[in-house]
């Protein structure tokens, strides 16, 4: 069992464009592990807007000033394809994977991991509409909820950012707390339709939203 005394220092990568519920699904479950210390971490200080513009998050620390976190959460968004070239954030995750950093992304975020050569050789996943991209990382795609590979973790949509936060609190403390946090947050998920992964959705659906031009996604 994890030590439940260690303290772990988490940063939420920030960035433009980032997908509101991509940080605030795992921040609700990990700022509730005891003897933890969240924080949010982006390129330059101050607020940061979410994808659409709609809310902004407030980035306390740059990333020369917070370089040895013990967890690093990327979540994906629109913004993310302006980062992939980003030599600072690139070398800022590689060396906390080389460091034995947990390397955790939410929804395409697992791209940005992978631009900057974090998915070689390991198994990962992602927003469905993206899925086809992992490969092109050097990573073997799995259709899952969540993936564990070592320290690097990656979770598919927006939604399963909170599963995957929790299977992580089981391994940073124990299945205890993470069963303690689920409850606290009453996560009791009875979705209304079965059209959340598009294995089960209607065909007709699936194409469509593969159709909207909000959903398309740019050559890299």
């Amino acid at each position: 069992m994890p030590e439940q005394s260690a303290h772990t220092r988490i940063a939420f990568l920030l960035f433009e464009g980032f997908d509101a519920m991509d940080v605030a699904g795992p921040y609700e479950v990990l700022r509730w592990l005891p003897n933890a210390e969240v924080s949010f971490v982006a390129k330059t200080r101050g607020p940061i807007r979410s994808e659409g513009g709609g809310l902004a998050f407030v980035a306390e620390q740059t990333l020369t000033e917070i370089p040895n976190p013990d967890v690093i959460v990327v979540p994906g968004g629109e913004g993310e394809l302006r980062l992939r070239d980003d030599a600072e954030l690139g070398r800022w995750l590689r060396d906390a994977q080389a460091r034995g950093a947990w390397t955790v992304s939410v929804c395409t975020g697992a791209l940005l991991l992978g631009a900057a050569g974090l998915l070689r050789g390991k198994r990962a996943t992602t927003h469905w509409l993206a899925f086809e991209e992992l490969g092109q990382f050097g990573a073997t795609a799995e259709r899952a909820r969540y993936v564990f590979d070592g320290k690097l973790v990656t979770a598919a949509g927006v939604s399963a950012g909170v599963d995957m936060a929790l299977a992580l609190a089981a391994k940073l403390r124990s299945t205890e707390v993470a069963q303690a946090i689920q409850l606290g947050i009453e996560y009791d998920p009875e979705p209304p339709f079965e059209s959340g992964s598009p294995a089960r959705a209607p065909a007709a659906l699936v194409s469509e939203l593969q159709a909207m031009s909000r959903f398309k996604r740019p050559a890299a």
